[in-house]
């Protein structure tokens, strides 16, 4: 994913976020490291039941504000 970098110490709070919103994710599905952002969103939107477009962005607009507790 060229317009989708995430590095490790972002993917510790963006994971925690999904984990909230989606409580069905395992360890498995949020299995990640960093450069195999395409992997991930793949993965992802399986699980979700979603397209890939839909995870990018909610990953995106999770990153947009680390801190906060809304993804």
């Amino acid at each position: 994913m060229k317009d989708l970098n995430i590095t490790a110490e972002q993917w510790d709070k963006l994971k925690l976020k999904l984990l909230r919103k989606y409580n069905h994710l395992s360890a498995a599905d949020l299995a990640f490291q960093p450069g195999d952002e395409a992997e991930l969103v793949q993965r992802l939107a399986e699980r979700l039941r979603r397209n890939q477009e839909y995870v990018v962005f909610t990953l995106k607009k999770g990153l947009f504000d680390l801190d906060s507790n809304r993804l």
